[in-house]
């Protein structure tokens, strides 16, 4: 028998024919484009992450904690964890032994780990965050970023594992404590709720929880000279916001119509999938914005109301549906993030102005994936982009474009009933492509096979007759 385990006077025994059949975890967890992100063998349950925060040098210490699920019997396992000095690795309270090479960070524990079994796996650390790494994957991708008046976290794609140890992939989501210590006055806003604040001697700690399965990179914490905007969402949703002291008001302005897009987009797409929302400004300029879960960030620029804000405020939001909720399996989906976020907020315009603003908008934005010049270096298809360049254009504006094609070949009714079965069916969980797909072609009773190649796959993009449009001859 494999893995034989044995209940007696409530110990649980391991046989020793299951301890010799322990095996490491694979240091991938699959991904495509990215086969060293994550790893495989355990799925995560919950982090805890108990951090102490020093101003002057930019330094973290503390504890990471995680609770995992072994899915096979464990001889070691991996984590994703880069720069830092360890001090010391514990399973199950127990030492472990530990060895490192680049982002692998690969655990033995004293006894093997049964599959099934539910294991802790406490990580104590310290130093600067980034410090002595490889560069990142892109400027939203740096992880722990300190700048003149705090610090915020961006980690897409893969910039959690600069600042903690993680399962860093999508396909691996856990609930998250994050009780984090700061000198006072600084404020820290992360995601989930804050559930208490805790002052001694000059600092205070500050405790946020969510309970909702989470994506590593879409993890985030936020230090700096905040005021705090609370609001009522729809049906009493909590929207809860942190803006630099000295452009709050008119940050609340720029953000002042949150709650209305809520409740549009849940009219859309299903209702609101967690338990809060809100955006914290960074006090500096980003030059993008990112989804991070419940509480999108922003920079300074944004706030200010300079560069299609609106817009980009309804993107963020929208992706607390597609991308946050619903999360692509592979990186190589992107689209299914960043076309849906960005047809949303273009569905927002249209219910704010009318169908012709909609039409002007999608017609704007044709014109450049039609132009082959732009398409050979800024505009891939968006089924598939270039590991190298995960976020172009094309993912964006051309995914958004084979959302509203479809909007036009299934009509009003399927088109929106999709997108709420399609979120309803995958909610926390992880799609691809080929979901979406199936849940078209189940609502609209249309075969879309080669509607989706000529849209996701081709070189060229199609032309709409519809609406008068089409790629110049080549």
């Amino acid at each position: 028998m494999r893995g034989l385990r044995v209940l007696m006077a409530g110990l649980i025994l391991l046989s020793p024919l299951a301890a010799n059949e322990a095996l490491p975890g694979g240091d991938g967890i699959g991904d495509v484009f990215f086969p060293q992100l994550g790893n495989g063998g355990y799925d995560a349950q919950r982090y805890h992450l108990q951090l102490t925060w020093d101003a002057e040098a930019n330094s973290l210490a503390g504890t990471v904690t995680l609770e995992a699920e072994a899915s096979q019997n464990l001889s070691a396992f991996n984590l994703d964890f880069q720069g830092f000095e360890i001090s010391a690795i514990r399973v199950n309270g127990q030492p472990a032994a530990f060895r490192r090479s680049g982002r692998e960070l690969t655990i033995q524990p004293a006894a093997p780990l049964l599959a099934d079994e539910i294991f802790s796996t406490a990580v104590t650390y310290s130093g600067v965050p980034g410090e002595g790494v490889p560069g990142y994957y892109d400027i939203f991708a740096r992880g722990w970023t300190r700048y003149a008046g705090g610090v915020y976290v961006a980690s897409e794609p893969d910039g959690a594992a600069l600042w903690y140890p993680v399962n860093d992939h999508p396909l691996d989501k856990a609930a998250y404590t994050f009780e984090i210590t700061v000198p006072e006055p600084f404020v820290v806003a992360a995601n989930g709720l804050l559930t208490a604040t805790r002052a001694d001697g000059g600092s205070i700690t500050y405790i946020w929880r969510t309970d909702y399965p989470l994506a590593s990179y879409l993890a985030t914490v936020n230090i700096g000279d905040f005021v705090t905007q609370t609001l009522d969402g729809p049906d009493g949703l909590p929207i809860r916001s942190y803006f630099p002291a000295d452009i709050a008001e008119t940050a609340a302005i720029t953000f002042g119509k949150t709650a209305d897009m809520i409740a549009f987009f849940a009219d859309r797409f299903g209702p609101y999938p967690f338990e809060a929302y809100g955006v914290v400004v960074a006090d500096t300029r980003l030059g993008f914005a990112l989804e991070t879960q419940t509480l999108s960030l922003f920079g300074r620029d944004a706030a200010l109301g300079r560069s299609r804000s609106e817009n980009i405020v309804a993107h963020e939001l929208a992706h607390q549906w597609f991308g946050n909720s619903v999360t692509p399996a592979q990186w190589q989906d992107i689209w299914l993030n960043e076309g849906f976020a960005t047809y949303a907020a273009a569905l927002w315009l249209e219910h704010t102005r009318g169908r012709r603003a909609l039409d002007e908008y999608m017609a704007g934005i044709y014109l450049p994936l039609a132009n082959p010049i732009l398409v050979a270096g800024q505009f891939s298809p968006p089924g598939s982009p270039s590991p190298d360049d995960l976020f172009n254009g094309g993912v964006y504006l051309r995914g958004a474009w084979t959302l509203h094609a479809l909007r036009l070949k299934i009509g009003d009714e399927a088109f929106f009933e999709t997108l709420r079965a399609y979120h309803d069916r995958y909610r926390y969980g992880n799609a691809a492509t080929g979901d979406f797909i199936a849940v078209a072609e189940a609502i609209s009773g249309v075969d879309l096979a080669d509607f989706f190649d000529d849209w996701l796959y081709a070189e060229t993009v199609p032309a709409v007759p519809e609406m008068g449009l089409k790629p110049p001859r080549t």
